[in-house]
């Protein structure tokens, strides 16, 4: 389908698909949303060493490289896996201009490898981060280890329903740690309760940028 670059509010960039209707990130802040969901209210919430992420939604790799440089400057090890059913062109990646708006030109070097490294098997992109990309739906996936954090970043529920149902949160919980934690910021009231009917403890946290709230959910037992 066709992608339209666009700029948000904070000056970094997403991509908006007509077809859908839909955008890749918050138009309010493709950075703010990215490093106030996941990051803030995720990775930084996870005391642990060595984690372990799943990302539903490879995307443009924001998540990911972001997720590269916090694991680079903490010096605490994560093992990263990313679902992406439809890839990105290398020129729409490099479009989005993330290295520069990050001040990263030193690790320019990482990112490119992020976006190049073969799929489907576990790549070692810098000292302390390993990638495994897949190229398969949530549906289809047998995932090999257990999550202590996942980033849930698909297409919201009025373009991808069948995403946001007890059938993919039972999956998902039964694929995490005890103590785990799913952030998404979608906070729709009809996704809160298929997570804790699922056994999620769910949390409404203030949202970033142009939402009022997003979603914290713990596996406790």
């Amino acid at each position: 389908m066709k992608k339209e670059l666009i700029f948000t509010a904070d000056g970094s960039k997403t991509l908006f698909v007509p077809d859908l209707k839909e955008h890749y990130h918050s138009i309010h802040g493709a950075l703010a949303e990215a490093k106030h969901v996941f990051l803030k209210n995720g990775l930084q919430t996870i005391s642990k060493e060595q984690i372990t992420i799943l990302e539903m939604g490879f995307g443009t790799g924001l998540n990911t490289f972001l997720s590269f440089l916090s694991a680079a400057s903490d010096e605490r090890k994560i093992d990263y896996t990313a679902l992406e059913v439809h890839p990105l062109s290398a020129e729409l990646v490099g479009a989005m201009g993330y290295v520069a708006l990050l001040n990263a030109q030193k690790e320019a070097s990482f990112f490119k490898k992020i976006h190049t490294c073969p799929w489907g098997s576990k790549q070692l992109i810098g000292a302390h981060f390993s990638l495994t990309k897949i190229m398969q739906r949530i549906e289809d996936v047998s995932f090999n280890k257990f999550f202590d954090l996942i980033y849930y970043d698909a297409f919201g529920p009025r373009v991808q329903p069948e995403l946001w149902t007890k059938i993919i949160f039972s999956k998902l919980y039964a694929s995490m740690n005890i103590g785990g934690v799913m952030v998404t910021y979608c906070a729709k009231g009809s996704v809160k309760r298929a997570l804790k009917a699922v056994g999620f403890e769910v949390e409404a946290l203030e949202g970033p940028p142009g939402k009022r709230e997003m979603i914290r959910a713990k596996k406790i037992i």
